[in-house]
C-alpha cells in the first residue's frame, strides 16, 4: 500500500491574503510537519489557479473577491510547503476539484493500491471537492482528512464539511 498525501491550495492568498484567515494560518505548521512524514515522491499539492478575468467567471460572480491569478504574490505556495513538493507533483486546478489530479491518482492506483490522506484550504470547498472526486473514483482505497490540518472559510463551515465527508466515508482523523 502506498500512502500519498494531496495538499490543497496552501497559497498566499487563502493563509493570509486576499481571503486569508486566523484559522489557515494555524495550520501551516501543522501541514509542514505532516508533509515530513512523507516521502516527498509520495506528495501532491495543488493551486487554486486563476486568470484575469476571475471576475468574469460563474466563481467569479459569485465569490467576487480577486484572489490566486497565476503568477501574482497570492497564487504562490507558502515558501516551506513549496521547497517540500516536487514540482513535477504541483497541479494547478481551475476550480475547486482537480480531474486532472483523480485521474492521475487512478493510474498510480492500477500500478500499487493507494491510500490517499487530504490536508490543507478551504476544509468547505477545495478539500471536500477533491476528496470527494477521489473517493467516487476509487470507491474502496482509505481516503482520509487530517481535520487539524485544515481550515475551512469559517468554523461552522470547516465541521459541516468534515461531517458531509464521513457520511460519505471519508475517514476524519485530527482534531477540529
Amino acid at each position: 500500500m502506498r500512502r500519498i498525501l494531496i495538499v490543497v491550495d496552501m497559497q498566499k492568498d487563502f493563509i493570509d491574503g486576499a481571503l486569508g484567515t486566523m484559522e489557515a494560518q494555524a495550520i501551516v505548521n501543522p501541514v509542514i510537519e505532516k508533509m515530513g512524514t512523507y516521502d516527498k515522491s509520495d506528495i501532491y499539492v495543488t493551486r487554486d489557479t486563476h486568470g484575469e478575468e476571475y471576475l468574469q467567471t460563474a466563481e467569479g460572480r459569485k465569490l467576487p473577491v480577486v484572489h490566486c491569478v497565476k503568477n501574482t504574490e497570492g497564487w504562490r505556495l507558502h515558501p516551506q510547503i513549496e521547497k517540500r513538493a516536487e514540482p513535477a507533483h504541483i497541479i494547478d486546478k481551475p476550480s475547486f476539484g482537480s480531474l486532472e489530479l483523480m485521474e492521475l491518482l487512478c493510474r498510480e492506483n492500477k500500478k500499487q493500491s493507494l491510500e490517499i490522506e487530504l490536508v490543507g484550504l478551504c476544509t468547505d470547498i477545495c478539500v471536500v471537492s477533491n476528496a470527494l472526486l477521489l473517493k467516487a473514483a476509487m470507491p474502496e482505497n482509505t481516503i482520509r482528512v487530517d481535520a487539524g490540518c485544515c481550515a475551512g472559510v469559517t468554523v461552522k463551515s470547516h465541521r459541516a464539511a468534515l461531517l458531509t465527508m464521513e457520511m460519505c466515508q471519508i475517514e476524519i482523523v485530527g482534531t477540529l
